[in-house]
């Protein structure tokens, strides 16, 4: 098994052990992790290697972190001497990453990716457990494809949402609830296997990303009360390629921005409409008319701007 560590709370450190806000994410080293989980190797079924590939606050993840992670993953999936991959993670971003891989990766092995809401130098600290939780899925065998353990859960990288800022259960599936439970070194399934899926993005796409020193720029924006077309018209003015609207209710969007949205659309922008709304996806069609709409329509903004710029990425340039 091979653990990948890129910082976040999991691996951060606090100037006290009372401390559970204010420290300092991504300081401690996937190695020293594993030191505080002491049957690892047992619940792994197996050695485990590890490589640093970040030590990073999960907010300020971007493209070169996550093109070494892909790269990691490629390699491990390819290598038959690795069961599974195991990464760390902070909480953030986790369901950006975790689209990420989803979209791109073949489901050939378990990819887990987990996380803590306290620091490692907690007195209290949950990376400990979240780690052996993610392991014990990992090594369990029975689900390939990517998936977030953490509080105990297990979630599908296409349903988990980052849901509270403090509290230790912060992950979620949204309306469909975890897949399985990890209870006492054993992994529940709660619902039955599904056929593994192909990646999103085929192989030979997937290959050229990891040449792009960045990907396209794609921004999300909120619709809401009092709201202006000046935001929109400066993003596309700054060089944007594309928009997801965070409207209200069922995706709708203000007046006075409306009509910014159409110049910007008129323009090349790519511009999709999702919902703000916690729950729920919009029950609507025509909410835009991009190539990416029938695979951003089931997505909540944060992972429809991930796979809009992928789409973006594809398309050729002018």
């Amino acid at each position: 098994m091979v653990i990948l560590g890129t910082g976040g709370t999991i691996a951060g450190r606090a100037d006290s052990q009372s401390q559970g806000v204010g420290y300092k994410a991504g300081q401690i080293t996937v190695q020293s992790l594993l030191e505080a989980v002491p049957d690892l190797e047992q619940q792994a079924l197996g050695p485990v290697q590890t490589q640093q590939i970040a030590q990073v606050d999960s907010k300020d993840m971007d493209w070169p972190v996550w093109r070494a992670l892909l790269r990691a993953c490629t390699q491990a999936l390819e290598d038959a001497d690795t069961r599974a991959v195991v990464i760390t993670h902070g909480t953030d971003t986790l369901e950006e990453t975790a689209w990420l891989l989803h979209s791109l990766l073949p489901a050939t092995k378990p990819i887990v990716l987990t996380c803590a809401m306290r620091p490692a130098t907690a007195l209290l600290a949950d990376g400990p457990q979240n780690l052996r939780d993610a392991v014990t899925v990992a090594a369990s065998g029975g689900r390939s494809g990517v998936w977030v353990v953490a509080g105990g859960e297990v979630h599908a990288a296409a349903q988990v949402q980052k849901v509270h800022p403090y509290r230790l259960q912060a992950m979620r599936s949204v309306e469909g609830g975890p897949q399985a439970l990890v209870e006492e070194g054993r992994v529940r399934w709660l619902v039955p296997a599904a056929p593994s899926a192909r990646a999103m993005v085929p192989a030979a796409m997937s290959s050229g990303l990891l040449a792009l020193d960045e990907l396209p720029w794609v921004e999300v924006v909120f619709s809401g009360a009092l709201a202006r077309a000046s935001g929109v018209d400066a993003l596309v003015a700054a060089g944007v390629r594309g928009i997801v609207v965070a409207g209200t209710g069922n995706a709708t969007v203000h007046e006075g921005m409306e009509a910014a949205l159409q110049r910007a659309r008129d323009k090349g922008v790519w511009i999709w409409r999702g919902t703000r709304c916690a729950e729920g996806l919009p029950v609507a069609s025509g909410l835009g008319t991009n190539p990416a709409e029938a695979d951003l329509a089931h997505l909540p903004v944060a992972k429809a701007r991930i796979a809009m710029m992928l789409e973006l990425a594809a398309q050729p340039r002018d």
